[in-house]
């Protein structure tokens, strides 16, 4: 909030109302500009004052229009990013209902009342399927200056109980090398390295709890066989689509031409198609093993893994289990 009653804020709160009052479809004489900033501010001065600072804040950079009365006309986020952006919030598993209305309000706060309007049946949504961790933020913060200052992180990771509370899988904490934070399924997750192996691993940012920066420095990814290269994202996150930890292996499936929408969509455009005729194609993907062997459960009825036979015979056996399940 602006101090008040100082003329030297004026230009300041007259941009704070052409923000709130004003879009390109709306604008505000300077009678009406006046009146707000009396009855916003406490802020009394005459139409020549309001012109000048309006002038002042064109030479600033502001995009404002003064034909037909005064408008802002671009903002740092249009209508649509903002839109965006509150989706992202009001989707993501990863923040609490809490935590995602009070950062639905910063970003309404960015908008025109007139967004605002448009957008307020945002705040009436039930409360979707989030977290019940409340660190959640606050341990991104923390990993994102680890990654920064390539240091080592420790951390409690937790599973949820038949309380719905977390619960420590063990007493002592993990270390971590921490590499990378994605996000993936409306969760944030942690591509890193348990320091004790030389594997990565993954770890689901809302399971994790009493997060610190250690003054370790991290393993350089080069001492991690899966990343000698360095972390290639897409195609990680194309071979990890449930983000499980463990090999990527070469699978080849046979499915309907009328599936490629859910190929790309589960693995980019990074596969190939070995067959292809009107009823059937052969795709080759490369693919985490244990993603896939819940991806092929997924998909069951329409799609045949058909190598690697371990593959084969571990969804056989899994199947069967169902089976003797809905007997």
């Amino acid at each position: 909030m602006y101090a008040t009653g100082n003329k030297k804020m004026l230009n300041m709160l007259i941009l704070e109302i052409l923000r709130e009052y004003t879009d390109e479809e709306h604008s505000l004489t300077q009678q009406e500009i006046l009146k707000l900033l009396e009855q916003n501010y406490g802020m009394e001065c005459d139409r020549r004052s309001v012109k000048n600072n309006i002038i002042y804040l064109k030479e600033l950079g502001y995009d404002i229009s003064m034909d037909k009365g005064y408008r802002l006309l671009s903002r740092e986020f249009d209508d649509a990013e903002l839109r965006i952006l509150i989706d992202s919030v009001l989707f993501s598993k990863s923040i609490s209902s809490r935590q995602s209305k009070a950062l639905i309000e910063k970003i309404r706060g960015l908008a025109s009342k007139y967004f605002n309007a448009k957008v307020s049946h945002v705040c009436n949504l039930p409360d979707l399927n989030r977290t019940v961790n409340k660190q959640v933020l606050y341990s991104v913060d923390t990993i994102n200056d680890a990654i920064s200052g390539k240091k080592k992180i420790s951390f409690v990771y937790n599973s949820i109980g038949v309380d719905f509370k977390l619960h420590p899988r063990r007493e002592e904490p993990y270390v971590v090398n921490p590499y990378q934070i994605v996000a993936n399924n409306g969760r944030f997750y942690l591509i890193g390295n348990y320091d004790k192996y030389d594997n990565v691993a993954h770890f689901r940012v809302d399971r994790m709890t009493d997060v610190h920066k250690l003054e370790a420095k991290v393993k350089p990814m080069k001492y991690v066989p899966e990343l000698v290269n360095g972390l290639d994202l897409p195609k990680h996150m194309a071979e990890h689509v449930y983000m499980f930890s463990g090999e990527s292996i070469a699978v080849e499936m046979k499915t309907t031409p009328d599936m490629m929408t859910e190929l790309v969509d589960w693995f980019g455009t990074d596969f190939r198609l070995i067959e292809k005729s009107e009823d059937y194609i052969v795709a080759r993907v490369k693919c985490n093993r244990y993603a896939m062997r819940y991806w092929a459960l997924q998909y069951g009825p329409y799609v045949e893994i058909l190598k690697p036979e371990s593959l084969r015979d571990q969804l056989r056996e899994d199947i069967d289990k169902m089976a003797e399940k809905y007997k």
